[in-house]
């Protein structure tokens, strides 16, 4: 078979402006960015909507190294859904430049279902993420500014500036600088050391683009106006007396707007078989809340019958932050939920296979083992129940590769009905495209018609502590949480601020149910530990860390970027 790169290259494509005439778009909403992609202005969700489309939210099993294919079978989906006539546009995050140089080397799919072109799916595309990292490092300059200015100055700082002192609290800088790559380095460091005219000397640290609350707020946010007002409630520091800093208090709000005018607006695309795209935002579900935009799925729920989009990890990590945090915002609710699984990945969740990176991988995986799978289906069966809790239907999708046997793809269809799904279907999208996707498209169909009454884990006048534990034990299936000292401080203060209302996002692994990865298939007995909780005043949500959580990652010994060049004919080589 030919390479992803390869596929994407001789793939045919639509010019930008065909593709927008086809969802009847008027052309002064697009903005073109080359031949193949452009941003799609928000003045298009002003107009009546053509249409009132179908949400279909595609989730997975507890994630593996082997990898599951959930964006493959998001997009295969959607183009199986053209196949058998079901007008579909699909909406998913934008690759992070951290994972495309240090793990994937290449983003969004794969084999025939994928977005292309797949070089600039993957890199930089149209600069969404340089903005944001741009409007997130303003506010970290302009409040180490202020702080540098309010010290130099001193009681004259107001007479001089006309400005009110913010009494900044050096030691209580809550806003971390910002940089879409894996750089361990940066986890910790010290800032202003070169003396009085450099800075004030200070801890900080950075965190991958992908996990700023920026991020966030620009997924979660409706409009400009909401952006805005969201992006003025971030809070950025304490000063000395204990009481926030916020952006729009340093006056610099407005300026982080305008560097995200453009970022707001999605990025329209299409896949190896002209099937609509709309890439917008990246927050990881691990660390943040795991969804492409609000934007993005409203623009396409009014152009079109039914949108794919794809939430982050297993239904526990992005499943669960797009119902309890996304819906609750937006009121944005999916018909049918499918999850995604493989034979390879329910055995790799058994917890009978010793699987280590950089180790050869066990035989079995690739050979029938009947009894190894039935071990793992288990997990199928909680995230089935767990999907289901919500209040949706549930499809299995069954994401095919060529060592899975018969009797093993039989095993797993019949665990998914007896476990609660309303159908199960094979998907050969990677290898067919949508002609692969159509039996699954069928049976997403039909599940769309069910009944659904959307129910969440818990109400908005739960405090923040309870919220914690129904999560652990509803959405985790543990028996509850543990909170630090500094934990148990941090959520008393934002209960007395008047917090409580928010939701949780809780950062944690996503290889297991519970915060430690070495904990396969379905554990029970389990308590979480929350080390740390943070208040995300623009995003909405209060942000809870379980476990040694890396807001940063690092490289690898074996990194992606090793591979990734490019010829004397200007094509890069080494993504796929």
């Amino acid at each position: 078979m030919l390479s992803d790169i390869e596929i994407s290259r001789q793939s045919p494509r639509l010019h930008i402006d065909e593709l927008t005439r086809r969802l009847a778009i008027p052309s002064h909403l697009l903005n073109p960015h080359g031949h193949y992609k452009g941003k799609l202005s928000l003045a298009l969700l002003k107009e009546p909507p053509k249409k009132h489309g179908k949400l279909v939210l595609v989730s997975a099993i507890t994630p593996t190294p082997l990898g599951e294919g959930k964006t493959v079978t998001t997009l295969g989906l959607s183009m199986g859904l053209n196949h058998i006539g079901q007008a579909s546009i699909a909406t998913i995050r934008q690759p992070s430049l951290g994972p495309v140089f240090g793990v994937k080397g290449g983003a969004a799919g794969g084999g025939h279902a994928q977005v292309v072109p797949m070089e600039e799916m993957n890199l930089h595309l149209t600069g969404d993420f340089h903005a944001l990292a741009a409007a997130h490092n303003l506010a970290a300059a302009a409040l180490d500014a202020r702080l540098f200015h309010e010290q130099r100055l001193g009681a004259g700082f107001t007479a001089s500036t006309g400005l009110t002192r913010l009494d900044i609290d050096a030691a209580n800088i809550l806003w971390p600088r910002t940089l879409d790559m894996n750089d361990r380095a940066l986890r910790h460091l010290t800032i202003g050391q070169g003396g009085p005219a450099d800075g004030v000397e200070r801890q900080d640290r950075f965190v991958i683009t992908a996990a700023s609350e920026l991020m966030a707020i620009l997924a979660l946010a409706s409009d400009l106006k909401d952006l805005r007002a969201r992006i003025g409630r971030i809070q950025l520091a304490l000063d000395l007396h204990g009481n926030p800093v916020t952006a729009e208090q340093l006056e610099v709000a407005g300026a982080m707007t305008v560097l995200l005018k453009d970022a707001l607006q999605p990025t329209l695309m299409q896949t190896t078989e002209q099937t609509p795209v709309l890439v917008h935002t990246g927050p990881f579900a691990n660390i943040a809340h795991g969804n492409s935009s609000v934007i993005a799925d409203r623009m396409a729920l009014a152009l079109t019958d039914y949108v794919v989009t794809e939430a982050g990890f297993g239904s526990d990590m992005g499943l669960e932050k797009f119902f309890n945090i996304k819906h609750r915002q937006s009121g944005i609710t999916p018909s049918c939920v499918v999850l995604v699984a493989t034979v390879r990945g329910l055995k790799a969740n058994s917890g009978l296979l010793d699987i280590r990176p950089g180790q050869p991988l066990p035989a079995s995986l690739g050979e029938e083992d009947l009894p190894t799978l039935h071990q793992g289906c288990a997990n199928l069966a909680w995230h089935i129940q767990n999907a289901r809790r919500y209040g949706v239907p549930v499809v299995v999708a069954i994401n095919r590769f060529p060592s899975d046997s018969q009797a093993e793809l039989t095993l797993l269809a019949d665990e998914a009905m007896r476990a609660g799904a309303c159908g199960t279907a094979i998907s050969s999208a990677f290898t067919q495209g949508g002609a692969g996707a159509s039996e699954l498209a069928r049976a997403v169909v039909e599940a769309c018609e069910r009944p659904s009454a959307i129910k969440l884990l818990y109400p908005d006048a739960m405090g923040l502590g309870a919220k914690l534990a129904t999560l652990v034990e509803c959405g985790y299936g543990g028996r509850g949480v543990i909170l630090s000292d500094k934990a148990k401080r941090q959520l008393a203060a934002l209960s007395k601020a008047g917090w409580d209302h928010l939701p949780v996002c809780v950062a944690k692994t996503p290889l297991s149910l519970s915060h430690d990865p070495a904990l396969k298939g379905v554990p029970t007995d389990f308590e979480v530990p929350i080390e740390e909780v943070r208040l995300c005043a623009g995003a909405g949500f209060v942000y809870a860390l379980a476990g040694p959580i890396m807001t940063m990652p690092g490289l690898g010994s074996l990194p992606a970027y090793r591979h990734i060049d490019i010829n004397d004919d200007g094509e890069i080589v080494g993504l796929s």
